[in-house]
């Protein structure tokens, strides 16, 4: 945002939380992590120990009961951005990012952009 600003764009961030798309599909998520734990080296998978990928698929599977699927939520933000006279700086999606993100919005935007 500050560096847009300089050329007199105007940009507004759309802070989504974790919503159901093929992004966050837990078994492609599940699959990309596999096929970087397989790269590991013998001793780093020995420090995190054989536990550590049957704990990761668990929280994929997890985090797949608490997504949003209401995707019209994100798009719904965006479209206000693109076609409001007075768009937000920050849009917070979903009460997860809520949690996370308006924490930051009570800071100034200066302030928060430095994060």
């Amino acid at each position: 945002r500050p560096e847009m600003s300089r050329f007199g764009v105007k940009v507004s961030v759309i802070e989504p939380g974790y919503f159901k798309t093929e992004i966050t599909s837990g078994k492609n998520l599940e699959n990309h992590f596999l096929s970087i734990w397989d790269k590991l080296p013998k001793e780093t998978k020995e420090v995190y120990g054989d536990n550590y990928v049957k704990d990761f698929s668990e929280v994929f599977q997890r985090l797949q009961k608490v997504c949003n699927p209401n995707l019209r939520l994100v798009t719904d933000c965006m479209e206000h951005a693109l076609t409001s006279c007075h768009p937000r700086k920050r849009y917070s999606v979903g009460w997860d990012a809520k949690l996370l993100y308006i924490p930051l919005s009570y800071l100034p935007s200066a302030l928060a952009d430095l994060t």
